[in-house]
């Protein structure tokens, strides 16, 4: 619910974490943090650090963007920060070396902008839901078959998608019996694209184009995760929608379709420096040059998948699209990037919502959304 006084509603604003992505998920607090209207909200940007301590961050955009090679961390502060764990109340208290307890007031909605494990996988909803403290974007399910790439073709197929070749190797495989996992892999054609199956930003995946390469990528994967899903490449542009939800019981929205082509030769797919450290690896074009036709299909296959996952606030879905006319379905993303120059914020824009406009549609999104079962 909105707050009933008033104030400006008070947006805490969480970001970093204890996941691999931590560094995208600075970066995307930069994004928000200097777009946000500081007119309509009482925002505080708290940092998780990587061993998942709250505290109190600068909010100094700069800090907080990725310059070069350096990359932004969330360090520990003097004090720890927490919310209060009774339902009803959504009070921010820190204590310090003392322990003594300080309150900083109520926060209204929790924008959290973390990738990965442990924010992105619906821990970190779950937690909010127990505190009943509104917040943007999916709930406990929706994000945890979001972040699993296993558990979402899963959905993805019982809901009539056409989800490409692969095979899941659990940690339990891997640690029993290592040439059966490898083994399984057989039925799938080279190349193979090897991922951790529960993070984002491509962090951890690797290309393979040949069986001797396979172990080592597996490898690779598994310490981001220890369970690894091996995807038979796809020939096919790769194309991705941003979905918005509908306010109150209406249908989600989808944006114009965008596409990402890799163009520079250090780089065989769209990896993590392509994405954010190589500014000339890939070609971000929207609308993607498609047929009104094509265009209408993509949006509302989107749809169709944010419903799939029962996703809320936003999602990027991404499909492959072939020279047949198929769409075939990669993943969804239920905490896309979020800087001015990353994909879902750029695909809104050309569809008529802008960074600053996006930010606050979340934000109201959250606040008029009740916690608990829904």
């Amino acid at each position: 619910m909105s707050p009933t006084n008033t104030r400006k509603p008070r947006v805490l604003l969480l970001f970093g974490g204890r996941s691999s992505e931590h560094p995208v998920s600075c970066v995307t607090a930069a994004g928000v943090l200097d777009a946000i209207d500081r007119e309509k909200y009482d925002v505080v940007p708290v940092g998780i650090t990587r061993e998942g301590a709250w505290t109190l961050v600068d909010q100094d955009v700069a800090t907080w963007s990725l310059a070069g090679s350096a990359k932004p961390e969330v360090t520990a502060g003097k004090e720890i920060l927490r919310l209060t764990g009774e339902p009803g109340r959504h009070e921010l208290l820190a204590s310090g070396p003392s322990h003594e307890i300080r309150n900083l007031g109520d926060i209204d909605l929790v924008f959290p902008l973390l990738h990965g494990p442990f924010g992105e996988d619906g821990s970190l909803q779950g937690m909010l839901e127990m505190a009943d403290v509104p917040y943007v974007g999916s709930g406990i399910a929706a994000s945890a078959i979001g972040m699993d790439k296993h558990f979402m073709k899963v959905v993805f197929e019982a809901a009539g998608f056409e989800v490409g070749p692969y095979v899941v190797i659990t940690d339990k495989q891997w640690g029993r019996d290592r040439a059966s996992a490898l083994d399984s892999v057989k039925g799938l054609e080279y190349p193979l694209f090897v991922k951790p199956a529960r993070a984002g930003s491509s962090v951890g995946i690797s290309r393979v184009d040949t069986p001797d390469a396979l172990e080592a990528a597996i490898e690779a994967a598994r310490i981001h995760d220890p369970k690894v899903v091996v995807e038979q490449g796809i020939v096919g542009r790769e194309i991705e929608c941003g979905v918005l939800e509908g306010r109150g019981h209406l249908a989600p929205r989808a944006s114009m379709p965008g596409e990402i082509s890799v163009s520079n030769d250090g780089h065989t797919f769209y990896d993590f420096d392509a994405k954010y450290v190589d500014g000339a690896a890939a070609q971000l074009s929207c609308p993607a040059a498609l047929s009104e036709e094509a265009t209408a299909e993509i949006r509302e296959l989107a749809a169709k998948a944010f419903d799939a996952v029962n996703a809320e606030g936003l999602s990027r879905v991404d499909f492959f699209y072939t020279e047949d006319g198929k769409w075939i379905i990669n993943e969804i993303n239920t905490m896309p990037g979020f800087t001015p120059s990353s994909m879902y914020p750029h695909m809104w824009a050309k569809t008529g919502i802008e960074y600053a406009e996006l930010i606050d549609e979340l934000i109201h999104l959250g606040l008029n959304r009740k916690t608990g079962l829904r």
